[in-house]
Parts: C-alpha cells; sequence; structure tokens
C-alpha cells in the first residue's frame, strides 16, 4: 500500500479538535489512525501560521489573530466554570429520593452541607439515605443503569435499547433487552429520530441510458470493490454547508468525504481523491452514485478514468438504487444534524469530522455487519482473510 496522503480539510479538523477541543495529540491521533508526530507537526504549523496553513504549494503566512483566539478560548473556559453552580438548581424540582441520590453521586465534588441546603433536603435524611440496604434486583438496576448511561452518553443518544443490549452483551453482560429498554425509559433515554419511507419515486421518467451496475444487489466480497457515494447539504444559521461521501459496501466505512459551501463538481473529486489516497483500492473499483451533474460531469469522469475506476449510476428518479447510500444520509442526519442548530458552516464542518471519523468509522456498531464498527470489520478481515457473514439479500442496506 502506497503512503497516505491527507488534504486540507483533514488537518485542519485534526488540528481543531486538539486546539479546541482540548484533546491530547496522542489520542486523536490514535482515532484518527496517524502518527503522533504528524499531528504534532501540523499542530506546530497552525499555531505559526493560522489559517494560512497547510497551503499545499506556496509559503504560509503569519497570522497574528492566533493567539488573540487563543485568549478568547481562555476566557470562555473560565466563565464556564463560573456557571456551572447555575446547573444544580434544576434538581429542586426533583423528588427528594432523585436529589439524595444526586448528591450521593457527586458528594466528591461538593460540600455537603452547603449542598444539601442548595438542593432544600435535611443532613440527617441524606445520612439516613445512604444507610439503606437496596434490594437485589435494585442493586443489579443501578449497576446497568450506569453501564447504559455511559453507552448512551458515549454514542451521543444514537442507540437504542437493541444496540445497547449487544454493546452490554459484548461486556459480558446478559440482559433483556425488554429490561434495557424499560430503564431507559426511566432515565428518559430515547434514541434520536424515526424512519422516514419515501412516499414515491419517478418510475416513468426517461434518462439517459447509463450504467447501473449494482441494480439494487448491495453485496460484495471485499473491501474498496465497490464505493457509493451521494451529496447532502446541512443548514446553519450562516449559510448551507454541503457534504460529499463515499462508503466502502463492503466494511460500511466512509472511505472519503469532502465538505464546501458551494456545491461544484470539485466538492466529489475532493472526496473520492481523498478516499483515493488513503485507501489506495485497487484498479476496476466501482462507483455508484445518483445522475447528478457533479458525478456525470467530464471533470468527475475524467478523475475516474484516470485512477482505472468504474462509474455506474442509479436509474432517474429512483432512491432505491443507491438505498445503501440514503441509509448513511438518514443516519447522520438522525444522529447528529436534526435539532443540532448550527450557527455557522465552520461548526458543522467540526461536528461533522468528528461523527465521521472519531465515531462512525471506528465506534458505531452496524447491524448488517454483526454489530461491528467498520473498523472491526477491516481488523476482523485482516485476521481472518474472510468475513463470515451471511450472503446480501437484495435489500440489506441497514446501517
Amino acid at each position: 500500500m502506497g503512503r497516505k496522503v491527507y488534504d486540507r480539510q483533514f488537518k485542519m479538523a485534526a488540528v481543531q479538535l486538539v486546539l479546541e477541543e482540548n484533546l491530547f495529540v496522542k489520542e486523536v491521533a490514535k482515532e484518527l489512525f496517524i502518527h503522533p508526530n504528524t499531528l504534532y507537526r501540523w499542530v506546530s504549523e497552525y499555531e505559526e501560521y493560522g489559517e494560512s496553513a497547510f497551503p499545499g504549494r506556496g509559503s504560509a503566512l503569519y497570522n497574528s489573530q492566533y493567539e488573540m483566539k487563543k485568549l478568547k478560548r481562555e476566557n470562555e473556559e473560565l466563565r464556564k466554570e463560573l456557571d456551572l453552580p447555575k446547573k444544580v438548581p434544576g434538581l429542586l424540582e426533583e423528588k427528594e429520593c432523585v436529589r439524595f441520590q444526586f448528591l450521593k453521586e457527586s458528594k466528591h465534588n461538593y460540600n455537603i452541607k452547603k449542598a444539601c441546603k442548595t438542593l432544600n433536603i435535611s443532613r440527617s435524611g441524606y445520612y439516613e439515605y445512604l444507610q439503606r440496604k437496596p434490594s437485589k434486583r435494585a442493586l443489579e438496576n443501578e449497576v446497568l443503569r450506569a453501564e447504559i448511561q455511559e453507552i448512551f452518553k458515549e454514542h451521543k443518544g444514537r442507540y437504542g435499547s437493541l444496540r445497547v443490549t449487544k454493546v452490554l452483551e459484548k461486556k459480558g453482560i446478559k440482559v433483556n433487552r425488554k429490561r434495557v429498554g424499560k430503564l431507559m425509559r426511566q432515565m428518559n433515554l430515547y434514541a434520536k429520530g424515526s424512519r422516514y419511507h419515501y412516499k414515491r419515486y419517478n418510475k416513468k421518467s426517461p434518462s439517459i441510458e447509463r450504467p447501473n451496475l449494482l441494480n439494487q444487489v448491495f453485496h460484495t466480497d471485499g473491501r474498496n470493490k465497490i464505493w457509493v457515494g451521494d451529496i447532502t447539504y446541512i443548514p446553519t444559521q450562516k449559510g448551507t454547508l454541503y457534504l460529499a461521501v463515499f462508503v466502502d459496501m463492503y466494511s460500511r466505512k466512509v472511505s472519503g468525504w469532502s465538505m464546501s459551501t458551494r456545491m461544484k463538481d470539485s466538492l466529489v473529486i475532493d472526496a473520492f481523491l481523498q478516499g483515493y489516497n488513503k485507501e489506495h483500492p485497487p484498479t476496476e473499483l466501482i462507483i455508484h452514485t445518483d445522475q447528478g451533474s457533479q458525478y456525470t460531469g467530464s471533470n468527475f469522469q475524467a478523475i475516474l478514468k484516470k485512477y482505472g475506476a468504474v462509474s455506474s449510476v442509479s436509474r432517474k428518479g429512483n432512491p432505491y438504487d443507491n438505498a445503501l447510500m440514503e441509509s448513511f444520509y438518514k443516519t447522520i442526519k438522525r444522529e447528529l444534524i436534526h435539532g443540532a442548530k448550527f450557527t455557522t458552516p465552520e461548526q458543522a464542518r467540526k461536528e461533522v469530522f468528528k461523527y465521521i471519523e472519531l465515531y462512525y468509522n471506528t465506534k458505531r456498531m452496524h447491524s448488517s455487519l454483526h454489530y461491528l464498527s467498520p473498523i472491526g470489520v477491516a481488523s476482523h478481515t485482516h485476521q481472518a482473510n474472510a468475513m463470515d457473514f451471511p450472503q446480501n439479500e437484495k435489500k440489506r442496506y441497514s446501517f
């Protein structure tokens, strides 16, 4: 496999995770599967040149606004620390036992005397609550609640009772799905979104004859043999951000992505080149998309020809021909975009990057992959040389 090449979008997003999210370089590098020294070099270049870093060709210019931005970020962190005590009065509306339990779980962070006064509970009642002996069932539920809360928080509210149960099983905790669902309802933990069904599509509309190599058979026997792609938009308060993605059909991994405020053919070309430089797929790679002008135009087709890839397109007006890609966008919109209310395209860009590179590719389980992540599929394939998955039937495209 050749040397991986990362474009400017990827480098900027990775550096922002370190500088703006206050994450450790080694932690981010591990999540993104890059060498820590590489990320250290990117961070140093960004700190020196700011937004002018990573020009590709030419010299970067020093950006004097970086230090000001750093000071503003430090002031914002101090303000958040001062505002933290204001969140406690929200518990006053809860039942007394809930306030007792909150103080029990947070006793190392607060002074007990002051906390009891703030929460409007007596110290004697609190200490009596600590001496109560819970039943065996209550103890089991307490452990389960903690595990469920951790899993739900780790996946940012995207997992329902079925996937939470699967994660518990992988941890060696055998529990009924209905019990997990009941505990999640008690804790007001509900997975994001709901299913969407296409009402109709244009079956009779004529279209230019273009090869449809998939014909709704969403199955392949190895990685990087078929990629599916599409474009979606992400609304923000200050404009629209467009996202182009290519997904590997076998592992469900997002092989390449690109984001821009303009929907030009360069958007899909950048996404394809990013995936190609990272994955180095073999020749005759099938690229299946819809009949959008960004994909059928001469620029993108020339890129496919240059790298030995083969174009395949859906029938006009038929979303089911690219159902696997539609399923991916349904998932990211349900789990990230809907209800996010992004302020700027830059904020949306950063959150989408974290979702794809730090969560979707590395952690999120897929029912069609026997509840493995895309990276897990790659590891399993490397060790066993063949996945022991059932043969995907015609409409198997669950995410």
